[in-house]
């Protein structure tokens, strides 16, 4: 699931239908109507909520590794703009009758072991976790937005605005990678890494929780078909391979 945020929006990824239909064209207040939907609902605003929370954490510690004050400040800003993130959503599960810390709660484990796993040594592995780890999670919940009531479809696609680590991270990955070409074989390694503990995690978190499960496959509201799963991993997949040429990376 949504283990962090700051990422850019893929040329691929799933756009908004042109005409929503069945609960993507009805809003909260219609749609929350079905106990199942509404489960659904609070188990991704309290993934989402957690991951915002956990990369404003993240960020914040990444900081101390930053080379100048000018990059420590850069992302101290972002940091800041994940914890109004997190912010949104907290106040959103408070409107609807939920308890923030209750929703987010099923998966602190699950997000804070990716972290563990995936620890960056140095300022660049921080970098390009942020830029290509974040960005898988974020086009899982890009695609699942899609067929979401419009109220809680705008304020997931809200809260995964790019931050400013796209732009930021490609201009410094690119530069070390000029200054030493053999960064570039070593953060490649690392890229794939992230992309392999991203989509696991994903899938395990997802599987745990029922309701959330029957919503993507179908069973509440306008889900995904077996055969619309796949697709939507290689379209995630295409976009993690852009990202990788961006950065100057072999995928």
């Amino acid at each position: 699931m949504r283990l962090m945020t700051s990422s850019d929006k893929p040329e691929n990824a799933s756009a908004e239908p042109a005409e929503p239909t069945g609960v993507a064209a009805q809003d909260w207040a219609q749609a929350s109507a079905d106990p199942q939907y509404r489960a659904a609902v609070v188990d991704l605003l309290g993934a989402l909520a957690y991951g915002e929370l956990a990369a404003f954490e993240r960020l914040a510690e990444d900081a101390k590794l930053a080379p100048t004050l000018a990059d420590k400040a850069e992302l101290a800003k972002m940091a800041s703009a994940e914890f109004h993130h997190f912010e949104r959503l907290r106040d959103r599960l408070t409107e609807i009758g939920e308890e923030p810390t209750a929703a987010m709660d099923p998966f602190v484990a699950a997000l804070d072991g990716f972290h563990r796993q995936t620890a960056p040594s140095d300022w660049l592995e921080g970098l390009v976790k942020a830029y290509v780890g974040d960005s898988i999670a974020s086009d899982f919940y890009r695609e699942v937005a899609a067929r979401l009531d419009s109220d809680t479809r705008e304020l997931v696609l809200a809260v995964l605005d790019d931050t400013g680590h796209a732009e930021f991270a490609v201009e410094k990955v690119r530069a070390a990678i000029d200054a030493d070409p053999r960064v570039g074989g070593r953060l490649a390694l690392w890229a794939r890494r992230l992309m392999g503990e991203a989509l696991s995690q994903s899938q395990r978190v997802v599987a745990d929780r029922d309701a959330l499960s029957t919503m993507l496959v179908g069973g509440v509201a306008d889900g995904f078909d077996l055969a619309e799963v796949g697709r939507m991993f290689s379209r995630i997949t295409e976009a993690h391979t852009k990202r990788m040429a961006a950065l100057g990376l072999a995928a």
